[in-house]
């Protein structure tokens, strides 16, 4: 029997999406499958290599000082490429991890910003439970609509924060040596200051990244020894670098001055204030311009400070910022899962 005129094409294209959403279908739960697999088998820690037991300040690398051509020319915030004096200095070797935090917390009772109510007169356009305590949190979307707005995988989650990383039901138990995240500027300075160091500059956080060497490389390929996204971001990650999401520190290879995961895992912050091009540099603020740990409880300094360094979401086709003179800006006052930072200390070398 002959069907009538276009009825044919229409079945034929029915039976296209049926048998595409059945593929997508048994896909997602192939790809849910082997995620759970993946994460069980990722390890919790990775061995940090001994410092010289003579070292002057455990757990920090010396950066010795030079003239750094700052910034890169892929995306328009790097540019223009600007030569800055760096005077030698002092940085973790690693991104601080929530043992360290918690440390930290046990000794002085803080509480962050994300486990406190938002303030309603700073942030008046905020729907009701995007006041609650939280933060932003990344979610890998089955489906993608439109052009991919960034709100189909980021999401404020109440009751987000450094210990509860995904939210309610998440923790940090056993992930002691991860970096910490869910972090803000107020946060790291009070950090800083309990451990008697600061915050480095976007110049000073470059120059390290880069192992003391003034120009950035020549090529932008995605880095084999940091922990970034391989595959279509953000729905198919193959996970050839090991990690489906953050890592523990110290998992891939240093850089030439010994300092880990400078590039990936975690963007980390900076002290200098945000400026949309380097035309113009902003004077980084002091340590006492900072936002107060005096201040009442919810009350931060609205305003956004350089990141540097990129994280494990960072994918060719989306965001190639695995690198040092990458830079984006991040509000003071809201909490993400991607992020974290490492402290600097100002102080004579070995």
């Amino acid at each position: 029997m002959r069907l009538p005129r276009g009825l044919g094409t229409k079945r034929r294209w029915l039976g296209l999406l049926m048998v595409s959403i059945l593929a997508s279908a048994a896909w997602l739960l192939w790809s849910e499958k082997h995620s759970e697999r993946h994460l069980r088998q990722e390890p919790l820690s990775c061995k940090l290599p001994p410092l010289p037991g003579n070292a002057p300040l455990p757990g920090m690398v010396w950066v010795p000082g030079g003239s750094l051509a700052l910034g890169d020319t892929v995306y328009a915030e790097e540019s223009p490429v600007r030569q800055v004096p760096v005077a030698g200095f002092w940085l973790d070797r690693t991104e601080v991890t929530n043992d360290e935090f918690a440390a930290f917390v046990q000794a002085s009772a803080y509480v962050t910003v994300a486990e406190r109510a938002v303030d309603a007169a700073k942030h008046p356009e905020l729907p009701p439970v995007m006041r609650l305590p939280g933060a932003v949190v990344f979610v890998s979307p089955t489906d993608l609509s439109g052009r991919g707005s960034p709100t189909q995988w980021w999401r404020y989650v109440a009751g987000a924060d450094w210990r509860h990383p995904g939210g309610p039901g998440t923790s940090i138990a056993g992930r002691g040596a991860f970096p910490v995240v869910n972090v803000t500027i107020e946060d790291a300075w009070a950090y800083a200051r309990w451990k008697g160091t600061t915050l480095p500059t976007e110049a000073q956080w470059e120059w390290a990244a880069r192992g003391a060497k003034n120009q950035a490389l020549p090529d932008h390929e995605q880095p084999t020894q940091a922990n970034t996204w391989q595959g279509l971001f953000p729905v198919a990650n193959s996970v050839k670098d090991g990690f489906l999401g953050l890592a523990p520190v110290a998992c891939f290879a240093p850089n030439a001055l010994g300092l880990f995961d400078m590039i990936g895992n975690v963007w980390e912050l900076t002290r200098d204030v945000y400026t949309p091009s380097h035309a113009a540099l902003a004077p980084a603020p002091l340590e006492d311009q900072a936002p107060s740990a005096a201040r009442p409880s919810g009350v931060v300094s609205v305003g956004q400070r350089v990141i540097k360094g990129g994280s494990f979401l960072c994918a060719p086709n989306y965001c190639m910022r695995y690198r040092a003179g990458a830079r984006q800006a991040q509000d003071d006052d809201l909490a993400v899962s991607h992020l974290g930072f490492r402290t600097a200390l100002v102080a004579p070398g070995p």
